[in-house]
């Protein structure tokens, strides 16, 4: 077990050093020591968990660090992880944590460093630890309570007030499920169930979109059903988008910003074998992936390329397309379940500088649309600076557009209470899924 809690301690560092993406090192990690699915398992949750419970943590253990400023990070991360396990797991005995730690400790440290590990996590265990919920200043106490950075909660508790910026924090802190969309168009949700249950993998329908399934337990991935094309890894919101497009079949599409593919191939299938999608992306790498999914999907409309898509007028004659799809880049503050390093990783300006990205990608597109077509403007963010801020001034510079109003009947009748004419903003605690923003405009 040893060697888990070692891997889980190299992972958290260069997450902790490098800003390093968590589900990649994993996938890496994973691969390296070949690790059973049990020890995947364990890996999968000390780490994330531990990442994001980070400043829950911290405040714990700054009661019983003297001069944590003298102590080297990997000690620092050390205790992190195995405080994590002492309080948020049950199937290890808090012995064998401490003595693991110490263990690690030896090995990477001197004797000083191995006695004060061995000192400060028993004293957690005799001293016991402050509530955090006992903190009076109410955005501190969510943001020490709940672990997501004070400028961050500050922020929201601004934008959506105690009660929701509390719930959403609470949700960001559970494990996500496994979501997939099913091609209704081949097959069905009770069919790729059944199948999926032959091959090892429990599987219910969604509870957002109609076309969705949630895994309860196995590796979608291992299995013939995904192998076939029958389904694609996506979060129930982000499954919204091609909808919102309204498709009808034989149109032209464009996808902006469309690496990995999930909503390119959507858009796809819903043309049903008629009609042309253009995706593009920045990075040619990526574009592979869109291609990669379009060949497993066997859908032949998707034609991807490299460009960025604030350059499309070059590319492409005006007024060439029915349907225009841009998935920004953003922050990704709806994510943060599945990517808890990002809440650490980026700071307050970074909003700014992503959001003149966006609204100049969202800029470029505007001569593209026909007369009468649709452009759909989402992210993976919550944040308003970057969702209707952005719709806002494009509406303004851009008075042939207009919030299409009938979205709304494209949607499931459960988000109903969420659209605002032309705009849905989906929180994750709302459905469970990832928190999400999406916008239709219509050129007049």
């Amino acid at each position: 077990m040893a060697n888990v809690r070692e891997a889980a301690l190299d992972v958290i560092e260069k997450i902790n050093k490098n800003q390093a993406y968590s589900n990649l090192l994993l996938n890496e990690t994973i691969k390296k020591h070949q690790l059973s699915r049990k020890d995947t398992g364990l890996l999968t949750e000390i780490v994330y968990g531990t990442i994001q419970r980070k400043q829950t943590l911290d405040f714990y253990l700054d009661d019983f660090l003297a001069n944590r400023k003298r102590i080297q990070t990997w000690v620092i991360s050390l205790l992190q992880l195995s405080l994590y396990q002492m309080i948020y797991l049950d199937r290890v005995p808090d012995r064998a944590i401490i003595h693991e730690a110490v263990e690690i400790a030896k090995k990477r440290g001197h004797k000083g460093v191995s006695g004060m590990v061995n000192g400060v996590l028993r004293n957690t265990q005799r001293k016991g630890l402050r509530n955090p919920e006992e903190i009076e200043d109410v955005a501190e106490r969510i943001s020490i309570a709940k672990s997501h950075p004070l400028w961050l909660v500050k922020r929201w508790i601004d934008q959506l007030g105690v009660e929701a910026t509390e719930a959403m924090c609470d949700e960001n802190l559970l494990a996500p499920y496994v979501t997939a969309r099913v091609n209704v168009s081949k097959t069905s949700i009770d069919q790729v169930m059944t199948d999926l249950e032959k091959e090892g993998v429990q599987a219910v329908p969604g509870s957002l979109s109609e076309d969705a399934i949630k895994v309860l337990e196995g590796k979608l991935l291992e299995t013939s059903v995904y192998k076939r094309g029958d389904l694609t890894i996506q979060d129930e919101s982000s499954m919204l988008v091609a909808r919102a497009l309204g498709i009808e079949p034989g149109q032209k599409v464009l996808d902006a910003c469309a690496a990995p593919g999930g909503k390119s191939t959507h858009i796809a299938e819903r043309l049903n074998g008629s009609g042309h999608v253009n995706s593009l992306d920045l990075h040619a790498h990526k574009v592979k992936l869109i291609k990669k999914q379009a060949q497993r999907l066997n859908l032949r409309a998707i034609e991807a390329e490299t460009l960025d898509s604030r350059n499309v007028a070059e590319r492409f004659k005006a007024k060439s397309f029915d349907r225009i799809l841009v998935d920004a880049p953003c922050t990704g503050f709806g994510v943060l379940r599945r990517k808890p390093d990002i809440k650490w990783s980026k700071q307050e300006e970074d909003i700014n500088r992503i959001t003149s990205v966006q609204k100049g990608i969202l800029e470029a597109q505007a001569s593209l649309v026909k007369p009468g077509g649709k452009l759909v403007y989402s992210t993976c963010t919550i944040e308003e600076a970057e969702n209707q801020e952005v719709v806002k001034q494009f509406l303004a510079d851009h008075p042939e557009f207009k919030l299409d109003e009938t979205l709304i009947n494209r949607l499931p009748d459960k988000v109903a209470e969420y659209c605002d004419g032309g705009e849905l903003q989906l929180l994750p605690h709302y459905f469970g899924t990832d928190g999400f923003y999406i916008a239709c405009l219509v050129k007049k």
